[in-house]
């Protein structure tokens, strides 16, 4: 059975580790190219976007695919939009993996907002030291706030983004540490963090930091994105897929359609 996994998460890796073993999936994973090093998969991979719902649908067509797994992260909201389109006109079953959004637990302080550029707005007219946990395009919105000084981690350096004047850039890629997060936080003296309400496990340690040391978050609220059949995980998209083997299909029908 031939998959295409939209990845670039880390369930999207789990299920490429769990169908690179199994004869009975032909996986490719599809990466958005949005890292400059991402890390190496265990079945072949396609890097870049698709072109839109049509390009999306061209390759499906060409790929023979049966089945797509929509992995992205909860904030791609564009790319799973496009599968969702592309798959219904092609007939091409989809389940999309959803992660969990984390929810505020005793001691958290969280204010809530739309996006990376109320979240600038949220910080105040007063100077404060900001720890942002973004992606590096989304730190373009907090040069509109210069009098803040900020501490930014990201996986790859924002060399094509502007940036606010006193900004401190730190690279990382999760998981992370509770301790160090909490002795990051302190050392930095951060008085508010800046998140994406990602879930999981792997980036949560900052979350528990700042509960630890009563820091504000500014927590900018997730998209609302379309999706597929609804699993929770690598395993139970696995168990998807082989529902849908005895009744394989390719994305045409003898129509072309």
């Amino acid at each position: 059975m031939r998959v295409l996994i939209l990845g670039g998460t880390t369930e999207a890796s789990e299920l490429t580790r769990l169908l690179a073993v199994d004869p009975r999936f032909q996986a490719t994973v599809s990466l958005a190219g949005r890292t400059a090093n991402p890390s190496a998969q265990p079945v072949p991979t396609r890097i870049g976007g698709f072109g839109g719902v049509d390009g999306l649908m061209a390759w499906l067509k060409h790929d023979a695919t049966q089945a797509v797994i929509d992995a992205t992260h909860p904030y791609a909201d564009q790319i799973s939009s496009n599968a969702v389109a592309a798959c219904a006109r092609l007939a091409v079953p989809l389940a999309s993996i959803v992660r969990p959004a984390w929810e505020p637990q005793p001691g958290d302080t969280w204010f809530p907002v739309a996006s990376a550029e109320a979240a600038a707005e949220a910080l105040g007219p007063e100077p404060r030291r900001v720890f942002l946990s973004l992606g590096r395009l989304e730190l373009g919105a907090f040069a509109k706030a210069p009098h803040h000084r900020y501490v930014a981690r990201t996986i790859d350096p924002p060399d094509d983004v502007a940036l606010p004047p006193h900004i401190q850039l730190l690279a990382g890629r999760g998981p992370f540490d509770p301790e160090a997060e909490t002795m990051l936080l302190e050392r930095e003296k951060i008085d508010v963090l800046v998140s994406k309400n990602s879930g999981g496990a792997a980036t949560y340690a900052k979350i528990e930091a700042a509960r630890r040391l009563g820091i504000l978050v500014v927590m900018i609220a997730r998209p609302q994105k379309l999706r597929g059949h609804a699993v929770e995980n690598a395993e139970a998209a696995v168990t998807w897929l082989e529902q849908r083997r005895p009744h394989r299909t390719t994305c045409c029908s003898a129509r072309g359609v």
